[in-house]
């Protein structure tokens, strides 16, 4: 697809995925041709605000046109997997909203399907990347100037509470708070610390939404280690949270302690601490946050697809965070320690 001079692309649900509109267009050679939703009422709408692009509410018609060359999917969670299945046997690029897939089996199609047509680019909106603050966070620590990181704290607090008892994650047959909220955690110390989670021990609890029409775990937590960096056992250890139903703004608290200093971001401030003094300076980060909207990701995608650079995501990093994702429900389940499976 290197040098080819309009890239056609389509949308498959318009929650979120209006919001891809702009993403794609930031690009003058990418053109939104084809816009999608199963509501028709919603597709109506939002075909009115962005004109001029043919509509469906079938996503086979869209999945199967030869005239697109690349797809964003983000339907609801369990239309994932086999929206990206067809769009890889029909020769898409796919833009992917989180999650990837729902279980191990759709999991390893995917990654199978990848595999066997490795011309096709897979991609998906982890867009935490994006903020400010986390990437120069990333270069400080590539840079030492936290010192070598022993332990990380991620929690995903969504502070959307009605869209677990009263939208369309408590009608699907399951939603999982981890693969639908925590895998932004989950990918962001990945790319943080550039390493590799070898084993995770999860929990999970349905206290806030128990008598509500959603019927699985609103709360999970887990423990994540790290592999080391030689051949020892003493590797670096995350906990991430999947907090859906706190009473708080919807925000990603983050904590990087390292031997030498720590990024702290709570809900009201972020700070590096260089001290263990409580007298000592402390340097506060005072950006916007998150500095970052739900199309960001979409430009490098384009170019990567155009012009064949890297993206700022890879489907190995795509495969990655949903592998440590699956291996966390895994563990609620079984109970036990579980080995993340990597592909």
């Amino acid at each position: 697809m290197k040098n080819k001079i309009q890239l056609n692309a389509a949308i498959i649900g318009l929650g979120v995925g209006e919001r891809h509109i702009a993403g794609y267009e930031a690009d003058p050679r990418c053109k939104v041709t084809a816009l999608c939703d199963i509501d028709e009422k919603k597709l109506y709408e939002i075909s009115q605000r962005n004109p001029g692009r043919r509509t469906s509410t079938d996503p086979s018609e869209i999945l199967e046109d030869p005239e697109i060359d690349v797809v964003s999917i983000a339907s609801y969670d369990d239309a994932h997997h086999d929206q990206v299945i067809k769009a890889i046997d029909y020769g898409k690029h796919i833009f992917v909203e989180k999650p990837l897939c729902l279980n191990r089996d759709e999991f390893d199609g995917i990654a199978y399907k990848l595999k066997l047509n490795d011309n096709i680019r897979l991609s998906s909106n982890l867009i935490l990347r994006k903020t400010p603050r986390f990437i120069e966070l990333r270069k400080r620590i590539a840079q030492g100037d936290l010192g070598e990181i022993y332990y990380l704290e991620g929690d995903y607090d969504y502070g959307r509470l009605q869209k677990l008892t009263e939208g369309w994650r408590g009608k699907i047959p399951f939603y999982s708070v981890v693969y639908g909220g925590a895998i932004h955690l989950i990918d962001l110390v990945l790319w943080l610390t550039g390493s590799r989670v070898k084993e995770v021990f999860g929990i999970g609890s349905s206290m806030v939404t128990r008598g509500t029409a959603f019927r699985h775990n609103d709360l999970v937590s887990a423990l994540l280690k790290f592999m080391p960096e030689d051949s020892g056992d003493d590797g670096m250890i995350a906990k991430i949270t999947a907090n859906f139903g706190s009473v708080v703004p919807h925000h990603h608290k983050l904590c990087v302690y390292g031997k030498e200093g720590t990024f702290n971001q709570g809900h009201t401030d972020a700070a590096y601490f260089h001290s263990r003094d409580p007298s000592a300076d402390v340097e506060k980060i005072n950006d916007t946050y998150p500095g970052a909207s739900k199309g960001d990701m979409l430009p490098s995608f384009v170019k990567s697809l155009l012009d064949g650079t890297p993206a700022e995501i890879s489907e190995k990093e795509v495969l990655d965070a949903m592998a440590v994702s699956l291996a966390i429900e895994k563990s609620i389940k079984t109970k036990k320690l579980e080995q993340v499976d990597y592909v």
